[in-house]
């Protein structure tokens, strides 16, 4: 699956709809955010079972502020409604790459072991 355009307007239903989401707050002007565009479209072909969306932070600002995007490009990730990663910095296809398996395998129904709960 090809990646998406996200507005404000969709983007609860989006993250709360899918069982993992990548989102790319990016803007047309910057750099890094044009060297990562293919990076993320390649990872976004090679794993359809993932939501790749793309925010353009100068057409949606209320909601890159809202969601607190101090630069560009930031990748957060959604899983199961939840945002469980958000990064800013333009990734490696091998880092990306590292980043879908990482997401893929966490377990949001496991409570987290805490030093208590090993007693």
């Amino acid at each position: 699956m090809a990646t998406q355009a996200v507005s404000a307007q969709d983007f609860e239903e989006t993250i709360n709809k899918n069982k993992l989401v990548f989102v790319d707050f990016w803007a047309t002007w910057c750099g890094p955010c044009k060297a990562f565009g293919p990076v993320y479209e390649k990872a976004s072909e090679e794993n359809p079972d993932i939501v790749f969306a793309k925010v353009d932070i100068d057409q949606n600002q209320e909601l890159a502020t809202a969601a607190e995007i101090q630069a560009v490009p930031t990748l957060m990730i959604a899983k199961e409604g939840q945002i469980i990663f958000k990064q800013a910095g333009a990734l490696r296809a091998s880092d990306l790459d590292d980043l879908i398996k990482q997401a893929k395998n966490i377990d949001l129904s496991q409570e987290p072991e805490t030093a208590d709960s090993k007693a």
